[in-house]
């Protein structure tokens, strides 16, 4: 389960952090604190985003 969590970790780290700076932006703020901060945020939900996905694919819902 630890492999597939660091896997999908990666890709989830990555989209979700693109995904805070995108609305950081569409927001209007275009600083570099907002745009980190954004980019920050995303990627911390992105531990239990992909926790939740891996253990739902090992107990095969889904």
């Amino acid at each position: 389960m630890q492999r597939l969590f660091m896997l999908l970790l990666t890709i989830a780290m990555g989209t979700m952090a693109g995904i805070g700076v995108i609305v950081v932006l569409v927001l209007g703020h275009v600083g570099l604190w907002p745009i980190l901060i954004g980019a920050g945020t995303g990627a911390i939900l992105a531990v239990p985003v992909s926790w939740m996905i891996a253990r739902r694919m090992i107990a095969g819902e889904g």
